[in-house]
């Protein structure tokens, strides 16, 4: 058997697929793209045995093969194509036993694709705590396909359901019937629909049958499924039309026969049922969901939240700021004062240093939102907000998109896949980059401590805590303000309903919480890092060169100038690397742009790193940082340190005023700079003109919101 085969992830959200991929793959996993599509997938090795290796691909989660929405979709077309890159030599299915009816649907069309299937009965241990009792080897012989009773919380049978795996894919030959047709091997159910798309009759007759399942593959997706070429999908929209090819029935009826023959089974197999009296979990959310105390709870949450991101992360962040800073000092003191010195300690150590600094409060972020995330709380926060979301021209999977753009805007915007309304999904991709996200961490960080003392608010609130989570609510408030405008503005009479279930509390899966803060702490750290870096070494030479006689000039004023006011040797250095850097390459950037962000209380400096941040806009610290590092040796200190200490040549007063301050916060708080979110944006929107949109009305809202500010506060 080949060690490369490879197993299909598959089951209905909530099923528990997460923790079964993290049992089976632990940290020998990699997340990215399918192929031409956004949607996010997970691809890990298991080893099965000694001698074993499996390659594991955690499709998206959907509750049936008639796919209504991106994700779904994306499965179905891996399922129906041999020659798609994640198509599968066997198929694990898992479903929560507690809830089999729901996630037996699924598991019968899978069968009806002929592909070796094992059925992964997940929840073993709530099963055991709730007093369910089944069979699971009599309901393996009444469905067909193998199945194995595990937890993956815990872990249990897990070395059973990898034999399991195992054994079956070493019997692939006889549970995949091939027909030879022209020397092709093809699977009997791909022959036999490719075949009948080329009689009229066939088709029609297949359209007026009971097997919905295969005319909704064939009839109403025709558009995309792989193995159709152009010709014979027009064909098969004629054939369609011809036939009053009925989707939303055939569907409908096909289900419910499907529910008609399984429903005995699981009758049969269950020897005692769950007590019919309220759970804990009924009862937890009597007031979870309540419509008063519903949203106070979240927004009590939401308090703990910010406050631990900034009271958790004080002393972790002073090591790494320290740690930098030893660095720098270590590299200046062991190499002589040359071009790469100031590369590798004003440069590459300044700008990494200057973001790095911000992990403790990332991951502190991203660790709180897996929490959540695991007991089950999120889909009550979905359904809690439906109705709220609906008055906005939202939905109540907005509020998933949303939450997640506080983490980063990219895999909030393509969640929004899972909205079936176009009108909905369009409003939350253009609105979800007004969320905070934790690229933005660093500057509010910084900046909060020039408007907010660190100083204690009835006696337990930190209070640049809570001006922190103003910025959020901000954004917040932007974001629906936005969304009500563009629900007025476009027209569609979709109509929206919201479908969600809503799984058992639970203790979380602690793998589970740390293998996701890794990968996505990961991810912030190489993206980010990776950016950084370039753009830290590109704005070094910016700011340390430029034009000749422009430099020549400005070491002859900054020495005119310190004898002229007698000043000492550090302040003679200080004045020198001022001079230089407004006589640089970057300067002269700044300069060209200062008259457009005057009006706003930004000088030439500050508007270097508007430009650099929209490549990413956790780049704004590290440019800061680099460009402050350009001076004396004996300049030291943290980054805001050395902003703090920035004065005004004219004015005499400090850069970063109050008015300055505020105006820089809202900017951000507005602003899309992030490159990479308006890709994705145009690949989810398949078109340029909703990005550009976007862009120009955020832009707008930054500037005009920034100058409004530092006009009240000036």
């Amino acid at each position: 058997m080949s060690q490369t085969a490879k197993v299909a992830l598959v089951g209905n959200p909530n099923s528990g697929k997460t923790s079964v991929f993290n049992q089976l793959t632990g940290l020998r996993q990699k997340v990215g793209n399918f192929p031409g599509v956004t949607v996010e997938k997970k691809v890990g090795t298991a080893q099965l045995s000694s001698t074993t290796e499996v390659s594991i691909i955690d499709f998206p989660g959907l509750y049936s093969f008639f796919p209504n929405s991106q994700d779904e979709r994306i499965v179905v077309s891996s399922f129906l194509n041999e020659k798609d890159e994640y198509f599968p030599d066997l198929v694990l299915c898992v479903a929560d036993v507690t809830n089999l009816e729901r996630h037996l649907l699924l598991l019968t069309q899978l069968k009806d694709l002929g592909l070796p299937i094992v059925l992964a009965l997940n929840m073993k241990d709530i099963a055991e705590r709730e007093g369910l009792i089944y069979d699971s080897e009599l309901l393996s012989k009444l469905l067909g396909v193998p199945a194995v009773s595990i937890s993956s919380r815990t872990g249990e049978n897990f070395d059973i359901l990898k034999k399991e795996i195992e054994r079956k894919l070493s019997d692939l030959p006889k549970t995949c019937p091939e027909l030879t047709s022209g020397g092709k091997k093809e699977k009997s159910f791909y022959k036999f629909n490719v075949q009948e798309t080329s009689a009229s009759s066939g088709i029609a007759n297949l359209l007026k049958t009971e097997k919905a399942y295969q005319a909704k593959l064939i009839g109403h997706h025709y558009d995309w499924l792989p193995f159709l070429d152009k010709e014979k999908a027009e064909r098969v929209h004629e054939i369609c039309e011809e036939a009053g090819f009925e989707d939303l029935k055939l569907q409908v009826r096909e289900t419910m026969q499907r529910y008609d023959k399984f429903l005995p089974i699981t009758k049969k197999v269950f020897k005692k049922s769950i007590k019919e009296q309220a759970t804990l979990t009924d009862k937890i959310d009597d007031v979870v969901t309540h419509r008063l105390w519903g949203p106070l709870i979240f927004i009590s949450i939401m308090v703990v939240v910010f406050q631990a991101i900034y009271s958790w992360s004080g002393y972790p962040m002073d090591w790494i700021d320290g740690l930098f800073g030893w660095m720098s000092e270590s590299v200046k003191s062991a190499m002589p004062d040359t071009w790469l010195a100031g590369l590798l300690t004003d440069g590459i150590i300044a700008g990494l240093g200057g973001v790095l600094i911000f992990i403790p409060q990332v991951t502190i972020l991203f660790f709180l939102i897996s929490v959540l995330e695991e007991v089950g709380y999120m889909a009550r926060a979905v359904f809690i907000f439906d109705k709220l979301m609906q008055r906005f021209g939202l939905n109540g999977r907005s509020i998933v998109a949303l939450i997640s753009g506080g983490a980063c805007a990219i895999p909030a915007v393509m969640s929004t896949r899972t909205i079936s309304s176009w009108k909905e999904r369009l409003i939350t991709i253009m609105v979800t980059p007004l969320i905070s996200c934790s690229a933005r961490i660093p500057v509010y960080t910084v900046l909060i401590g020039f408007v907010v003392p660190a100083v204690t608010v009835w006696g337990i609130f930190n209070a640049q805590g809570l001006a922190f989570m103003g910025l959020y609510l901000l954004g917040i408030i932007a974001a629906l303000g936005s969304a009500l405008v563009f629900k007025w503005i476009l027209k569609s009479d979709e109509t929206s309903y919201l479908m969600i279930e809503l799984p058992e509390y639970r203790m979380p899966v602690w793998k589970n919480v740390f293998l996701n803060v890794y990968e996505k702490v990961k991810a912030f750290v190489i993206e980010a890092g990776r950016i950084i870096l370039v753009i830290s070494v590109i704005l070094w030479f910016m700011a340390s060169y430029g034009p000749s006689k422009a430099m020549e000039q400005a070491e002859l004023e900054a020495m005119s100038m310190a004898k002229e006011k007698s000043l000492d040797e550090e302040q003679t250095a200080n004045l020198l690397a001022g001079k230089k850097i407004e006589a640089s390459y970057a300067g002269h950037l700044g300069k060209f742009i200062e008259p457009a962000i005057k009006p706003l209380g930004f000088d030439w400096k500050i508007g270097i790193a508007l430009i650099t941040s929209f490549a990413a806009r956790e780049v704004f610290v590290g440019t800061m940082a680099t460009i402050y590092s350009i001076g004396s040796e004996s300049d030291e200190g943290s980054i805001k340190e050395r902003m703090a200490a920035e004065i005004h040549p004219v004015s005499g007063k400090p850069v970063y005023s109050m008015a300055t301050s505020l105006s820089l916060l809202i900017f951000y708080v507005f602003a899309m700079q992030c490159m990479s979110t308006l890709a994705v944006v145009k690949r989810e929107t398949n078109s340029w003109k909703w990005p550009i949109i976007q862009f120009v009305f955020m832009t707008a809202m930054a500037y005009f919101g920034s100058w409004l500010v530092y006009v009240i506060f000036a």
